[in-house]
């Protein structure tokens, strides 16, 4: 694994040339996670997983921190982009890429609220023939094991899992003794309904302090095994890129 932003451009253009197969993009937000994990949680745990894939043909890009989190924007500190502004910026940078030869990519996302505009990011690069890109949230290979962990289901936010997840890649960012105000305040679950309605348009909504679940059950020993499952599948999806012609990715012909 190499890091794309401490290459020179000499370096780089050997090794697209004879070493690297697929480029990973880490993606996040910059948005509330109450008040005991930092503002960059999203992509901390994105770059974190992404730069954990030790092998020489993949290269990792710098991380796109910012991205669809106007949801959260009653809370402090959050910053964010419209879904059409962050697809077409990532789109362009994905493309960038492919220019350069790298045309199998995998985007290591940390933030829910980007996955729709990513999904229409790779389709439409699909669709153009520029690239192949694998959109893939850090969290959803993890094969049962986080309900083995948590004991919870559903969609949460600065809960146990991110806590976990944070505590063991960057624990100093952790405030632990804000952890009970986090779950005192917190909603049990994503969102709101009224009588079958969606009315929880922004966690504001329906949560006091930001956060949905339990963050206090969150350590840095589930971080570690968090990181481990999905240090690996993203390993496993980097290789079945890697062994695939890039022409055996691209749409078929009309049929």
């Amino acid at each position: 694994m190499r890091l794309l932003h401490e290459q020179t451009t000499a370096e780089v253009g050997d090794l697209f040339d004879d070493d690297v197969e697929v480029a990973v993009l880490p993606t996040g937000s910059v948005e509330q996670h109450g008040p005991a994990l930092p503002l960059g949680t999203d992509f901390i745990a994105a770059e974190a997983v992404a730069r954990g894939v030790d092998r020489d043909d993949v290269v990792v890009l710098p991380t796109v921190p910012v991205g669809v989190s106007a949801h959260h924007r009653q809370f402090d500190g959050t910053l964010w982009a419209e879904p059409e502004t962050f697809e077409d910026y990532v789109g362009e940078i994905l493309a960038s890429v492919a220019s350069h030869g790298v045309r199998k990519l995998v985007v290591c996302n940390g933030h829910g609220g980007n996955t729709d505009a990513l999904q229409r990011a790779a389709r439409r690069i699909r669709g153009e023939r520029v690239a192949f890109v694998a959109p893939w949230d850090w969290w959803s290979s993890l094969g049962g094991l986080d309900e083995e962990l948590f004991d919870q289901s559903g969609i949460g936010h600065a809960d146990a899992m991110e806590t976990s997840m944070v505590s063991y890649v960057a624990a100093d960012l952790v405030r632990e003794a804000k952890l009970a105000d986090a779950e005192a305040g917190a909603a049990e679950s994503w969102g709101k309904r009224v009588h079958g309605a969606s009315v929880g348009f922004d966690t504001a909504d329906f949560s006091e302090s930001g956060a949905v679940g339990e963050p206090t059950r969150g350590d840095a020993e589930k971080g570690r095994r968090l990181y481990e499952q999905a240090t690996d599948e993203l390993d496993a999806l980097v290789d079945w890129l890697a062994s695939r012609p890039f022409d055996a990715l691209m749409p078929e012909p009309h049929r």
